[in-house]
């Protein structure tokens, strides 16, 4: 809690004469790691999901593995695109 504290009051000081210690540009890079990580992170736990339910669905029924794996190939390569596009768009807004 007081490293918390500490982060907080480092991230919120003012210096009267030259403004704040944070620059607009730091801000902007912050929100960008913090934007790649969390998509990255959503995105692991959505494809993980997606790939542990259709190993599921095909060890109930090995005869659907044509009617399942094609539709969890397709979601998971929507589910990248939504990361990829999260890490342009934090490109591009630097």
């Amino acid at each position: 809690m007081t490293t918390l504290l500490l982060v907080t009051a480092v991230a919120f000081a003012n210096d009267g004469a030259t403004g704040t210690i944070l620059s607009d540009k730091a801000v902007l890079g912050l929100g960008g790691v913090l934007g790649v990580g969390l998509a990255a992170a959503g995105g692991g736990i959505g494809q993980g999901l997606i790939g542990s339910r259709a190993m599921e669905g095909i060890a109930r029924n090995p005869s659907a593995l044509d009617k399942i794996f094609t539709p969890m190939i397709l979601t998971i390569a929507f589910v990248e695109s939504l990361v990829i596009f999260t890490i342009v768009t934090i490109f591009l807004v630097k």
